[in-house]
Parts: C-alpha cells; sequence; structure tokens
C-alpha cells in the first residue's frame, strides 16, 4: 500500500484522508483568489476544494512527513542517500498499452486553473511537469514550470536556464517548434524526481522509477518515443512555437515577493487528456509545498557534498524564513574542531544560492527556529565561529544582492559546542516523566 501511494496521486489522497490529515472545503470556491485562500488557510495540511470547473487538490507534499512517506521512509541520511543514488541509476519505465485517460475539447479555461495573488497576470498553472526530448541527442527531460494561461489554447512558460531551456533553445535554432508534454497530477513521486537536478541525459522520470523499485508504469501514446507516468489526471500536449515570446509575470515566486516580468516562450496546446473524474492539482506559490519542492532536492545536494568533507552529517534543512532556497541548518555529530566550518564552506559549493549556514549539534532540532536561536546565543563565538564571504554569486531571488551581477555576501556560523569545554555546561535541563 505504501509503495502505492508513491505511484498515484489517489492514493495519497485517499491514505491523507483515512489518517484525519485531509481538509474538505464545503461550497463552490471562485477559481480567482478564494480557492488559494483557503489553500493557504489549510497550510500545511492537504486540502481537497470544488470550484466551478471542477475539484482542485493542494498542499499533499506540504508536509516532510508526507515528502518521507512517498520516498518510503527512513532516517533523513537514508533518504538522502538513496535519492541520490537513484539519480545515478535510472530505471526504463515499462510501457501501458493503453493509459485510461479520455481526450477533451481544447479549452484552458475550462480546467480549473486558479489564479492566486492580487497582482498575479492571470491564472496560472503550478504544478505542471514538462517533459520534451532534445531535438540533437534524443535526452528526455522532466521538469516543473510555472505556465500563464494566454487564451483557450496557449501558455505563457518561464524557463529557467536549466536543461529544458537548453533544449527548447536547440530547437529555436534549427527553426523547428519543440514538441512537449504537461503532466498534472502525475505519481507523487515524480513531482520529487521532477523537481531534482539529474546529470543532462538523465530522464527524471526513470529516477522516479528507481525510487519505487521500478513499480512506475508509463505510456507512449502522448510524445513519440517518450515514456510518460502513468496514472496522470490530466495530460496535454502541444508545442513550444519557435521564435515567440510573449510577457510572462508579474507572479510570486518562493520568497512571497513578486518576480519581474520577461519575455518567455509561448506552447500552443494540440490536445487534453483527462482521467475519469479527474483531480487538478495545484501548488500554492510561496506556499510550504513549493518551497519543500524547490528545497529537499538542494538538500540532498548538500548532503552529498558535506557528508564526504566531514563524517556524521545527520540533517539538512533549507528553512521556511529563507524560502526553501537561501538559508540552510545543518546538524551533526562534530568530533574535531574545524570540521562545521569544512561543512559551510561545501554547503555553499553544492547550493551557490546559498546566503547563510548555521551549523549545530545533533542535540539541536534544525526545524525548531527556537532551538537554532538558542544553539547561536549558548555555543557560538562571533570572532571565532562566523565566517564571512564577500562578493560570491548569490540568487536571482534574493532582492537585496545585485541584480546584474547576482553578486552577494554569504555568512557561514559554527553554532556546535565546543570540545574542549564540559559538556554537561551546554546540556538542557529535562523535568522528569512522572511514574
Amino acid at each position: 500500500m505504501e509503495q502505492y501511494i508513491s505511484l498515484d496521486i489517489r492514493a495519497l489522497l485517499s491514505h491523507l484522508d483515512k489518517s484525519g490529515l485531509l481538509r474538505k472545503i464545503l461550497g463552490q470556491l471562485a477559481l480567482d483568489y478564494e480557492a488559494a485562500w483557503h489553500i493557504q488557510q489549510a497550510q500545511p495540511y492537504p486540502v481537497a476544494l470544488d470550484t466551478p470547473n471542477g475539484k482542485v487538490v493542494a498542499n499533499l507534499l506540504a508536509k516532510r512527513e508526507n515528502l518521507s512517506l512517498v520516498l518510503g521512509g527512513g532516517s533523513d541520511a537514508e533518504i538522502y542517500t538513496r535519492v541520490a543514488r537513484a539519480m545515478e541509476n535510472p530505471t526504463p519505465i515499462r510501457i501501458l498499452e493503453k493509459p485510461s485517460l479520455k481526450e477533451t475539447s481544447v479549452d484552458l479555461y475550462k480546467l480549473p486553473i486558479l489564479k492566486f495573488f492580487e497582482k498575479d497576470a492571470g491564472r496560472y498553472i503550478t504544478s505542471g511537469i514538462f517533459i520534451a526530448k532534445d531535438p540533437e541527442t534524443g535526452a528526455v527531460n522532466a521538469s516543473i514550470h510555472r505556465a500563464l494561461v494566454l487564451d483557450e489554447e496557449n501558455l505563457a512558460v518561464r524557463l529557467v536556464p536549466r536543461h529544458l531551456y537548453q533544449i527548447h533553445r536547440k530547437a529555436e535554432a534549427r527553426g523547428q517548434n519543440l514538441p512537449a508534454a504537461i503532466l498534472i497530477g502525475a505519481p507523487p513521486i515524480m513531482y520529487l524526481a521532477a523537481a531534482m537536478s539529474p546529470p543532462f541525459g538523465v530522464y527524471e522520470a526513470e529516477v522516479a522509477n528507481t525510487l519505487v523499485n521500478g513499480a512506475l508504469r508509463g505510456t507512449d501514446s502522448f510524445l513519440e518515443g517518450v515514456a510518460l507516468p502513468i496514472p496522470t489526471e490530466i495530460i496535454i500536449t502541444g508545442e513550444f512555437v519557435a521564435g515567440k515570446r510573449v510577457d510572462e509575470g508579474p507572479f510570486v515566486d518562493i520568497l512571497g515577493t513578486y518576480d519581474i516580468v520577461r519575455k518567455e516562450p509561448v506552447f500552443h496546446v494540440e490536445s487534453i487528456s483527462v482521467r475519469q473524474d479527474y483531480l487538478y492539482y495545484t501548488i500554492l506559490p510561496s506556499g510550504y509545498e513549493h518551497l519543500l519542492l524547490m528545497g529537499f532536492p538542494r538538500e540532498v545536494a548538500i548532503y552529498t557534498v558535506a557528508s564526504k568533507t566531514a563524517p556524521g552529517i545527520k540533517k539538512v534543512r533549507l528553512t521556511p524564513g529563507g524560502g526553501g532556497w537561501l538559508h540552510a541548518v545543518i546538524s551533526m555529530e562534530k568530533t574535531i574542531e574545524g570540521d562545521p566550518k569544512n561543512v559551510i564552506m561545501a554547503a555553499f559549493a553544492a547550493h551557490p544560492s546559498l546566503k547563510s549556514v548555521v551549523v549545530v549539534d545533533t542535540d539541536i532540532d534544525p526545524d525548531n527556529p527556537q532551538d537554532v536561536e538558542w544553539a547561536l546565543a549558548t555555543r557560538m563565538q562571533p570572532d571565532e565561529d562566523v565566517i564571512i564571504i564577500r562578493g560570491a554569486r548569490g540568487s536571482s531571488l534574493d532582492p537585496s544582492a545585485d541584480q546584474e551581477t547576482l553578486q552577494t555576501s554569504k555568512i557561514g556560523i559554527d553554532a556546535t559546542r565546543p570540545l574542549h569545554k564540559n559538556p554537561e555546561l551546554f546540556r538542557k535541563a529535562k523535568i522528569p516523566h512522572p511514574e
């Protein structure tokens, strides 16, 4: 049953409902703002609601416990290691002949696509996994991108300079449109894989398949020569139109601020296919689910590099206050002075967007800001335990950084207990449990 939760969004939703975690909103909610407001208020709990255009679900992976469930459970270190190995050992997907989807009319306005914040440019698909094939190498890429609804048949898609961006540029250089598919409500394990950054040429769906021990199934009925993971609630097919750009934005990003307006590619929709009684899955911009999906793959990257630098790394957290992107807290069992500083430098190398890193002992809960602050107050000396790095490349999402060069300063803090001092000086008092 637990593995099936990873393979079907409906199975995950059912599990969360039976566990008493699912919040069900009564009545029919407007697509503009009202539905988004209820999703925001329900955080971190999963939510199901009705709109004039159909049923919407959200916050399915807004809690770390749910993410762990989809990944098969285990300690943080075990999960990080499992994910890192899966990216190195992708497993091809078995093809099913007849996927259970039915083609419907090509009209994006008939889908329950939401408008979230007051200054948004329009209604946005936020959970779309875009899948496309490199026109030169045949490599397949799957990644999550926001998409602004322009009209019934067209989307403006934000492409950051990563793999799909490169594939799109190659197709344009040839004067070709780029065929692609958009998956909405894909298997939950696919959302975690699509948020990762394996080497170019590694298909994220095959990473997902390794994580579920080869149980993922696919269809090649929608995109020629490409296995799309199923069951998926909605599959949209079409093409990126070569040479066509339109304004995309403003739109809220992970820090809860508005991203700038850019010229972005246009995706022309050719078909829309849905499961019976489909569920429209959406991700609240800057919500807990957005932060966790963005941050978790970077936690894996930091753990992988940092654990090679020093032993004893237990947990890595990209914190909600840092947008799941800019600030990290790392817990470790320190055995040698100086190791935390090496871990700090490893973290900056593994995730260049990081702006601050705090390293704490394993008796400090990195998910508890008060606990982390207590460690800073009792275990850190500013003149000995703080590293300042000037003129480093940071993140375009940080409004305080130089927006042209992306240069910023960075801070690392060793908030671990000094080994030469009596450990009892740093131990929190406990009240014994009554017999």
